[in-house]
């Protein structure tokens, strides 16, 4: 395992982190307690060291997974989790007072909520949702006090932005002005490049870290969707691969598979490895729902990159869209 330091933290985290997302038990269908643990069992045992969790993941369900994995775990792990918007719209919405999202009270509670979930204090506490109009809020300065605040009692250890969804425009002046923000947490994959154009140039002057999720497109690059594709009952992935979506990105798939293979021995292997092309990139979040994808997944951080030769031909399978809208 490679590591990589997490901007303004200072924080040495590995190349590969923990998306646990899936192992919430709510939208992502499938999985069961014991699996997920066995999951990050493995993951800790080649030394992946950062995990991103969230309280909207199964009303802190994977938080409490979590943290019942670290507990019998000597050393340090870095530990992510996200503040819910307090009117539970993704993505956060324009216009919308940032007392509707994060009053300063409600990012206290929730704060306080996880490390009792987490049963520790939190390394990294992101927005769930962002919109750069509300630093200019009359708001603003009472949430930035109790961010302060929350550090110094020992609650939080830093902060950070999960950026809406295919929006990596939407956080650069928080980047920008805001000292207290040390990372970012973006769609990143070959799909989705648009970061590289502002935010990550923008990251790197600012020593923000960058937290790349999504890296596998919700499973479209793994090249097992397709139009027969088949998702567990009140899987939210049914709706995200609707209609025609699943022969559409099967179609994309398999245009890139022959390109991503000439430097990989697989589509995710490729897919995670463009990801940590680019040294923006702190960590990479893959959701790891069983041990062998946790293996998987973690051997790729090795050290290698794709070739600048590559990642110049794989501009042609740039494709962004949203298809969370």
């Amino acid at each position: 395992m490679q590591f990589r330091t997490l901007g303004k933290t200072g924080y040495r985290v590995s190349e590969i982190g923990f998306g646990a997302w899936g192992i919430g038990g709510s939208m992502w269908q499938g999985s069961d307690d014991d699996t997920s643990l066995a999951a990050l069992s493995a993951a800790l045992d080649v030394r992946l060291d950062f995990i991103d969790t969230a309280l909207a993941y199964g009303d802190g369900h994977s938080e409490k997974l979590v943290a019942r994995a670290l507990r019998a775990r000597p050393g340090r792990v870095v530990v992510a989790t996200k503040i819910p918007p307090k009117n539970y719209q993704w993505p956060a919405r324009r216009g919308v007072p940032l007392r509707k999202v994060f009053p300063a009270s409600y990012v206290r509670r929730c704060a306080e909520r996880s490390v009792r979930n987490l049963e520790r204090p939190i390394d990294l506490l992101q927005f769930h949702v962002w919109v750069d109009e509300w630093l200019l809020d009359a708001d603003w300065p009472e949430v930035e006090r109790t961010m302060q605040a929350l550090i110094v009692d020992g609650t939080v250890r830093a902060w950070g932005i999960s950026i809406n969804d295919h929006e990596p425009g939407s956080a650069l002046q928080a980047v920008s002005r805001c000292d207290l923000i040390a990372s970012v947490q973006v769609i990143y994959n070959v799909f989705d490049r648009s970061p590289e154009r502002q935010l990550f140039p923008l990251c790197r002057e600012r020593n923000v870290g960058v937290i790349a999720r999504v890296p596998l497109d919700e499973g479209g690059l793994t090249g097992k969707i397709g139009p027969d594709t088949r998702f567990p009952r009140g899987d939210w992935r049914d709706e995200y691969f609707r209609g025609k979506r699943r022969a559409e990105v099967q179609a994309r798939v398999r245009r890139l598979e022959p390109v991503l293979l000439k430097e990989a021995t697989s589509l995710v292997e490729g897919a995670l490895r463009f990801c940590l092309s680019d040294p923006a990139v702190s960590t990479v979040i893959p959701g790891m729902r069983t041990p062998e994808h946790a293996r998987a997944n973690c051997a790729v951080s090795d050290g290698r990159v794709l070739s600048g030769e590559l990642l110049a031909a794989l501009k042609e399978h740039q494709w962004e869209r949203n298809f969370y809208e």
